[in-house]
Protein backbone atom coordinates (compact mmCIF):
# COMPACT_ATOMS: atom_id res chain seq x y z
CA UNK A 1 0.00 0.00 0.00
CA UNK A 2 1.27 3.58 -0.64
CA UNK A 3 0.57 5.76 2.09
CA UNK A 4 0.65 9.75 0.82
CA UNK A 5 0.17 12.92 3.15
CA UNK A 6 -0.95 15.66 0.29
CA UNK A 7 -0.10 19.04 2.31
CA UNK A 8 1.22 22.66 0.94
CA UNK A 9 0.23 26.32 1.18
CA UNK A 10 -3.01 27.62 0.78
CA UNK A 11 -4.28 28.31 -2.78
CA UNK A 12 -1.03 25.83 -4.69
CA UNK A 13 -3.75 23.19 -5.48
CA UNK A 14 -4.04 20.62 -2.91
CA UNK A 15 -7.56 20.02 -3.21
CA UNK A 16 -6.86 19.60 -6.95
CA UNK A 17 -4.13 16.95 -6.02
CA UNK A 18 -6.49 14.92 -3.84
CA UNK A 19 -8.96 15.25 -6.43
CA UNK A 20 -6.21 13.39 -9.25
CA UNK A 21 -4.93 11.00 -6.89
CA UNK A 22 -8.78 10.03 -6.14
CA UNK A 23 -9.13 9.75 -9.89
CA UNK A 24 -6.22 7.54 -9.93
CA UNK A 25 -8.36 5.16 -7.12
CA UNK A 26 -6.68 6.61 -4.14
CA UNK A 27 -8.95 6.27 -1.25
CA UNK A 28 -8.95 10.16 -0.15
CA UNK A 29 -9.27 11.24 3.55
CA UNK A 30 -8.90 15.70 3.61
CA UNK A 31 -8.11 17.81 6.86
CA UNK A 32 -8.27 14.47 9.32
CA UNK A 33 -7.58 15.35 12.87
CA UNK A 34 -4.24 15.54 13.81
CA UNK A 35 -4.50 13.22 16.68
CA UNK A 36 -6.32 10.05 14.82
CA UNK A 37 -3.57 9.91 11.64
CA UNK A 38 -1.71 6.99 13.38
CA UNK A 39 -4.94 5.79 13.73
CA UNK A 40 -6.15 5.80 10.45
CA UNK A 41 -2.77 4.79 8.77
CA UNK A 42 -3.06 1.43 11.18
CA UNK A 43 -6.85 0.81 9.97
CA UNK A 44 -5.40 1.56 6.25
CA UNK A 45 -2.73 -1.02 6.85
CA UNK A 46 -5.48 -3.58 8.17
CA UNK A 47 -8.09 -2.69 5.00
CA UNK A 48 -5.19 -2.79 2.29
CA UNK A 49 -7.91 -5.06 -0.25
CA UNK A 50 -8.51 -4.93 -4.16
CA UNK A 51 -10.39 -1.76 -3.58
CA UNK A 52 -8.38 -0.25 -1.21
CA UNK A 53 -4.40 -0.47 -2.40
CA UNK A 54 -3.74 2.95 -1.91
CA UNK A 55 -4.58 5.84 0.65
CA UNK A 56 -3.72 9.48 0.43
CA UNK A 57 -4.09 11.99 3.31
CA UNK A 58 -5.12 15.64 2.95
CA UNK A 59 -3.07 18.13 5.61
CA UNK A 60 -3.42 21.36 6.04
CA UNK A 61 -3.13 24.66 7.72
CA UNK A 62 -7.20 24.48 9.00
CA UNK A 63 -5.75 22.09 11.42
CA UNK A 64 -4.45 24.71 13.51
CA UNK A 65 -2.62 24.94 16.52
CA UNK A 66 -2.84 20.69 16.32
CA UNK A 67 -0.26 21.43 13.19
CA UNK A 68 2.42 21.65 16.26
CA UNK A 69 1.89 17.92 17.45
CA UNK A 70 2.42 16.93 13.46
CA UNK A 71 6.18 16.68 13.90
CA UNK A 72 5.86 14.30 16.35
CA UNK A 73 3.03 12.59 15.07
CA UNK A 74 5.30 11.55 11.72
CA UNK A 75 8.29 10.85 13.71
CA UNK A 76 6.66 8.26 15.89
CA UNK A 77 5.23 6.85 12.67
CA UNK A 78 8.35 6.34 11.07
CA UNK A 79 9.45 4.99 14.43
CA UNK A 80 6.97 1.76 14.53
CA UNK A 81 7.54 1.07 10.85
CA UNK A 82 5.09 2.87 9.25
CA UNK A 83 5.79 3.72 5.51
CA UNK A 84 4.45 7.39 4.37
CA UNK A 85 5.88 9.85 1.61
CA UNK A 86 4.89 13.59 1.83
CA UNK A 87 4.00 15.68 -1.35
CA UNK A 88 4.50 19.44 -0.66
CA UNK A 89 2.58 21.81 -3.01
CA UNK A 90 4.27 25.34 -3.48
CA UNK A 91 3.58 28.34 -5.41
CA UNK A 92 5.15 31.95 -5.92
CA UNK A 93 3.25 34.10 -3.51
CA UNK A 94 2.09 37.05 -6.37
CA UNK A 95 0.46 33.85 -8.23
CA UNK A 96 -1.31 33.02 -4.81
CA UNK A 97 -2.22 36.46 -4.23
CA UNK A 98 -3.41 36.38 -7.61
CA UNK A 99 -5.28 33.15 -7.08
CA UNK A 100 -7.31 34.74 -3.80
CA UNK A 101 -8.58 37.61 -5.40
CA UNK A 102 -9.90 35.95 -8.62
CA UNK A 103 -11.57 33.56 -5.94
CA UNK A 104 -12.44 36.06 -3.57
CA UNK A 105 -11.95 33.42 -0.98
CA UNK A 106 -9.88 35.04 2.35
CA UNK A 107 -6.99 33.26 3.21
CA UNK A 108 -7.66 30.73 6.54
CA UNK A 109 -4.94 33.15 8.53
CA UNK A 110 -5.34 36.59 7.11
CA UNK A 111 -7.79 38.28 9.83
CA UNK A 112 -6.98 41.28 8.69
CA UNK A 113 -7.77 40.16 5.24
CA UNK A 114 -3.99 40.78 4.14
CA UNK A 115 -3.21 37.92 2.38
CA UNK A 116 0.18 37.90 1.98
CA UNK A 117 0.67 38.37 5.66
CA UNK A 118 -1.21 34.88 6.21
CA UNK A 119 0.85 33.54 3.46
CA UNK A 120 3.52 34.79 5.51
CA UNK A 121 2.58 33.31 9.05
CA UNK A 122 1.24 29.88 7.08
CA UNK A 123 4.50 29.12 5.48
CA UNK A 124 6.47 29.25 8.76
CA UNK A 125 4.05 27.39 10.21
CA UNK A 126 4.15 25.04 7.54
CA UNK A 127 8.20 25.00 7.20
CA UNK A 128 8.76 21.72 9.24
CA UNK A 129 6.32 19.89 6.46
CA UNK A 130 8.33 21.11 3.39
CA UNK A 131 11.54 20.08 4.60
CA UNK A 132 10.30 16.96 5.62
CA UNK A 133 8.26 16.48 1.97
CA UNK A 134 9.55 13.40 -0.59
CA UNK A 135 8.39 15.63 -3.24
CA UNK A 136 7.98 19.45 -3.87
CA UNK A 137 5.65 20.66 -6.81
CA UNK A 138 5.87 23.84 -7.60
CA UNK A 139 1.99 24.69 -9.28
CA UNK A 140 3.30 28.49 -10.13
CA UNK A 141 3.27 27.40 -14.08
CA UNK A 142 1.33 24.81 -13.95
CA UNK A 143 -2.08 23.95 -15.55
CA UNK A 144 -4.32 21.53 -14.13
CA UNK A 145 -3.45 18.98 -17.21
CA UNK A 146 0.35 19.83 -16.11
CA UNK A 147 -0.52 18.88 -12.12
CA UNK A 148 -2.29 15.32 -13.38
CA UNK A 149 0.84 14.49 -15.79
CA UNK A 150 3.81 15.04 -13.22
CA UNK A 151 1.30 13.61 -10.29
CA UNK A 152 0.65 10.89 -11.91
CA UNK A 153 4.31 10.31 -13.45
CA UNK A 154 5.07 10.11 -9.09
CA UNK A 155 2.22 8.37 -7.70
CA UNK A 156 0.52 5.92 -10.72
CA UNK A 157 3.65 5.32 -12.79
CA UNK A 158 6.18 5.32 -10.00
CA UNK A 159 8.97 7.17 -12.24
CA UNK A 160 11.38 9.15 -10.41
CA UNK A 161 11.35 12.70 -9.53
CA UNK A 162 13.47 15.50 -8.85
CA UNK A 163 11.78 18.56 -7.15
CA UNK A 164 12.82 21.18 -10.04
CA UNK A 165 9.84 22.13 -12.36
CA UNK A 166 11.56 23.73 -15.15
CA UNK A 167 9.94 25.77 -18.17
CA UNK A 168 10.83 26.75 -21.31
CA UNK A 169 9.38 29.65 -22.29
CA UNK A 170 9.81 31.49 -25.63
CA UNK A 171 8.42 35.92 -25.70
CA UNK A 172 8.83 38.79 -27.57
CA UNK A 173 11.48 41.99 -26.80
CA UNK A 174 9.06 44.13 -28.22
CA UNK A 175 6.49 43.07 -25.05
CA UNK A 176 9.21 43.16 -22.05
CA UNK A 177 11.19 40.14 -20.91
CA UNK A 178 9.19 37.98 -18.49
CA UNK A 179 9.35 39.25 -14.91
CA UNK A 180 9.80 35.43 -13.66
CA UNK A 181 12.60 34.96 -15.53
CA UNK A 182 15.44 32.82 -14.46
CA UNK A 183 17.43 32.71 -17.56
CA UNK A 184 17.01 34.78 -20.43
CA UNK A 185 18.40 34.44 -23.92
CA UNK A 186 18.09 36.51 -27.16
CA UNK A 187 18.14 34.49 -30.38
CA UNK A 188 17.80 38.15 -32.36
CA UNK A 189 21.02 37.00 -34.72
CA UNK A 190 19.17 34.26 -36.06
CA UNK A 191 17.27 34.48 -39.61
CA UNK A 192 14.34 35.97 -39.53
CA UNK A 193 10.98 34.02 -40.98
CA UNK A 194 9.15 37.70 -40.26
CA UNK A 195 10.94 38.64 -43.51
CA UNK A 196 9.67 36.19 -46.05
CA UNK A 197 6.56 36.20 -47.35
CA UNK A 198 4.87 33.43 -47.41
CA UNK A 199 6.09 32.40 -43.55
CA UNK A 200 5.07 36.13 -42.10
CA UNK A 201 1.55 34.79 -40.73
CA UNK A 202 3.07 31.45 -39.49
CA UNK A 203 4.61 31.07 -36.25
CA UNK A 204 7.10 28.47 -35.28
CA UNK A 205 4.39 25.99 -33.89
CA UNK A 206 4.07 25.66 -37.89
CA UNK A 207 6.97 22.91 -39.13
CA UNK A 208 7.91 25.40 -42.35
CA UNK A 209 8.82 28.12 -39.63
CA UNK A 210 10.90 25.32 -37.32
CA UNK A 211 12.79 23.92 -40.03
CA UNK A 212 13.41 27.83 -41.77
CA UNK A 213 14.92 28.83 -38.18
CA UNK A 214 16.39 25.39 -37.74
CA UNK A 215 17.86 24.62 -41.12
CA UNK A 216 20.59 27.35 -40.42
CA UNK A 217 23.53 25.83 -39.08
CA UNK A 218 24.32 28.94 -36.30
CA UNK A 219 20.57 27.85 -34.94
CA UNK A 220 21.89 24.36 -34.65
CA UNK A 221 25.09 25.20 -32.89
CA UNK A 222 23.17 27.43 -30.67
CA UNK A 223 20.72 24.90 -29.57
CA UNK A 224 23.13 22.26 -29.16
CA UNK A 225 25.59 24.90 -27.06
CA UNK A 226 22.12 26.09 -24.89
CA UNK A 227 21.15 22.10 -23.84
CA UNK A 228 24.83 21.65 -22.54
CA UNK A 229 24.39 24.52 -21.11
CA UNK A 230 21.03 23.79 -19.87
CA UNK A 231 22.26 20.25 -18.53
CA UNK A 232 24.71 21.39 -16.77
CA UNK A 233 23.00 23.88 -14.57
CA UNK A 234 20.00 22.16 -13.64
CA UNK A 235 21.62 19.53 -11.22
CA UNK A 236 23.02 22.87 -9.80
CA UNK A 237 19.94 24.56 -9.24
CA UNK A 238 18.53 21.36 -8.12
CA UNK A 239 21.41 21.47 -5.02
CA UNK A 240 20.67 25.03 -4.12
CA UNK A 241 16.70 23.88 -3.35
CA UNK A 242 15.25 25.71 -6.38
CA UNK A 243 12.27 24.40 -7.28
CA UNK A 244 11.31 25.74 -10.46
CA UNK A 245 13.40 27.26 -13.20
CA UNK A 246 12.07 29.52 -16.10
CA UNK A 247 14.20 29.60 -19.19
CA UNK A 248 13.17 32.79 -21.07
CA UNK A 249 13.94 32.46 -25.14
CA UNK A 250 13.20 35.95 -27.22
CA UNK A 251 13.21 37.42 -30.57
CA UNK A 252 11.47 40.31 -31.83
CA UNK A 253 7.75 39.57 -31.29
CA UNK A 254 7.94 35.97 -29.91
CA UNK A 255 6.15 34.36 -33.25
CA UNK A 256 9.36 32.42 -34.72
CA UNK A 257 12.76 32.67 -33.94
CA UNK A 258 12.14 32.08 -30.29
CA UNK A 259 8.93 29.53 -30.61
CA UNK A 260 11.00 27.56 -32.86
CA UNK A 261 13.97 27.88 -30.68
CA UNK A 262 11.83 26.93 -27.37
CA UNK A 263 10.61 23.82 -29.64
CA UNK A 264 14.06 22.74 -29.98
CA UNK A 265 15.38 22.94 -26.08
CA UNK A 266 12.06 21.14 -25.28
CA UNK A 267 12.14 18.22 -27.62
CA UNK A 268 16.25 18.05 -26.84
CA UNK A 269 15.01 17.83 -23.25
CA UNK A 270 12.06 15.91 -23.35
CA UNK A 271 13.73 12.29 -22.79
CA UNK A 272 16.77 13.44 -21.08
CA UNK A 273 15.88 14.88 -17.59
CA UNK A 274 13.87 13.38 -14.82
CA UNK A 275 12.68 16.66 -13.65
CA UNK A 276 9.42 17.93 -14.95
CA UNK A 277 9.18 20.04 -17.90
CA UNK A 278 6.86 22.16 -19.74
CA UNK A 279 6.27 25.11 -22.62
CA UNK A 280 4.51 27.98 -23.35
CA UNK A 281 4.92 30.68 -26.09
CA UNK A 282 3.84 33.85 -24.30
CA UNK A 283 3.47 36.06 -27.02
CA UNK A 284 2.66 33.49 -30.22
CA UNK A 285 -0.68 35.44 -30.90
CA UNK A 286 -0.18 38.99 -29.81
CA UNK A 287 -0.35 41.20 -32.87
CA UNK A 288 -0.87 37.93 -35.09
CA UNK A 289 -0.49 38.37 -38.98
CA UNK A 290 -2.85 36.13 -40.81
CA UNK A 291 -3.48 35.17 -44.30
CA UNK A 292 -5.79 36.34 -46.46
Amino acid sequence: MRFVIVTGVSGAGKTTALKILEDSHYFCVDNLPIPLIEKFASIALEMNSEEVQDVALGIDIRSGRALDELEQVLDKMKHLGYHFEILFLDADDTVLIKRYKETRRAHPLAASGRVDAGLKREREMLKFLKQKADYIIDTTYLLTRELKQEMERIFVENQKFKNLMISVLSFGFKYGIPSDSDLVFDVRFLPNPYYVDELRALTGEDEEVYHYVMDSPTALTFARKLEDMIEFLIPNYEKEGKTSLVISIGCTGGKHRSVSIARELYRRLKDKTEYGLRIEHRDIEKDAVRKK
